[in-house]
């Protein structure tokens, strides 16, 4: 018998939450199949059988484990049942003979949505979804009064009773918990303040609209707004180090290169994967490495170590329809920068209105290493960049540059 033990995962990881078994017990696997799925407070894994053999769970789903804890057992000496891969492989076409047509094909949608033809006329002009409305006629049928019912209140999915007070109480992730615990903690444990600003986008646009074909041909990727901001505070943090820095104890720890950690929202919760060096890094390089840790945190496969580390981190509320908020310092960093919906805003332009597409940025930062003129003066550089995508080339005009000054 086979002892599988939860693994180490990270060196701060102490304890791992059981979400998923993919086998049953009883189950004959084989070598490396899938078992489990573990999630930390960081990342979700799988387990994987050591052997072949009959497979006996020993945790449930749900369960926290802490790392080395027994989740399962595998009796390896049970021998592979008769016909697994047989079973596995498809039939053979001469076992596979056709059923009659009339049972193969599907029934028509109108007997799907089991309406009467009143109710199935109302649905059609008025685009109604049958999982929208509760029938209440003979073996559930929906009626021309369910139709309307669902009309009237269309903020109440089908099947729900008015005026409602059920409740659900479900488990809190492990990934849920430790984003509370580290969210309080930042809030309880930083002298945090928020400085705000707001950017003109129309040079930005105007540059992937002019340039995004061209780019993704040359490229194989999309050119997006993350690769301009990312671009524009790493120039800004090695020109104002306190932001890039925190505090250890009684010392400040100052960094020579921009780790970004860029906040996702991932099924499970929030995650921030990072972009290592991404001061070397060109603008295409950045959009493909957000691209793949985006899609690796939609299907919960980041790492530990792509989570891990981060000097300052890009959070964008504006994807959500944000206009304007404060966000949490993701310690021990000392600052984070959100950026918000864009909007048109008249502006005064040499003494005129002009219609342009605005963006608010809010600075959110640790007032005991950075002090406000160097959150103020980090956030100026940062708008200067955007609004003037040239000058990410030089770190300053390309006239400058050529004379010098």
């Amino acid at each position: 018998m086979i002892d599988i033990l939860v693994p180490a995962v990270g060196e701060s990881i102490t304890e791992v939450t059981l979400v998923k078994w993919l086998k049953s017990d009883g189950d004959y696997v084989k070598r490396d199949e899938l078992l489990c799925e573990l999630e930390s407070e960081k990342a979700t894994f799988e387990l994987n059988a050591e052997q072949a053999g009959i497979l006996h769970i020993k945790a449930q789903e749900g369960d926290d484990l802490n790392i080395g804890d027994l989740a399962c057992t595998i009796d390896e000496t049970a021998p592979e049942p008769e016909g697994l891969e047989k079973e596995d492989a498809p039939a053979p076409a001469k076992e596979a003979a056709p059923e009659a047509p009339t049972k193969s094909t599907p029934a028509p949608a109108k007997s799907d949505v089991k309406a009467s033809p009143v109710a199935h006329a109302i649905m059609s002009d008025k685009q109604v979804k049958a999982t929208d409305v509760k029938g209440t006629g003979s073996k559930g049928r929906i009626m021309k009064q369910d139709v309307l019912e669902a009309i009237a209140n269309p903020g109440r999915k089908g099947g729900d009773a008015a005026f409602s007070r059920d409740e659900e109480r479900k488990k809190m992730s492990n990934l849920r918990r430790t984003v509370s615990r580290r969210l309080v903690e930042a809030k309880n444990s930083t002298a945090m303040l928020t400085t705000f600003n707001e950017v003109d986008m129309g040079r930005i646009m105007e540059t992937r609209k002019l340039y995004k074909e061209t780019f993704k041909e040359q490229h194989g990727v999309n050119l997006g707004f993350m690769s301009f901001f990312t671009k524009a505070c790493c120039i800004a943090l090695q020109e104002w180090p306190a932001v890039n820095a925190y505090i250890d104890g009684d010392s400040l720890v100052y960094h020579d290169y921009c780790d970004i950690s860029i906040a996702v929202s991932a099924p499970k919760g929030l995650v921030v994967p990072i972009i290592r060096n991404a001061e070397s890094l060109s603008m295409a390089d950045i959009e493909k490495e957000v691209g793949r840790l985006a899609k690796k945190a939609r299907e919960n496969k980041l790492s530990p170590d792509e989570m891990t580390g981060g000097t300052f981190t890009l959070t964008n509320g504006g994807v959500f329809g944000s206009l304007m908020s404060t966000p949490i310092i993701n310690i021990p960093q000392s600052a984070i920068l959100g950026m918000h919906k864009i909007q048109d805003r008249p502006m005064a332009i040499n003494g005129k209105v002009e219609i342009r597409p605005m963006m608010y940025l809010a600075l959110s930062y640790d007032h005991r290493i950075i002090d406000g003129r160097e959150s103020v003066g980090f956030l100026v550089r940062v708008k200067e960049l955007l609004e003037n995508p040239e000058y990410m080339l030089f770190g300053q005009t390309p006239m400058k540059t050529l004379l010098e000054i």
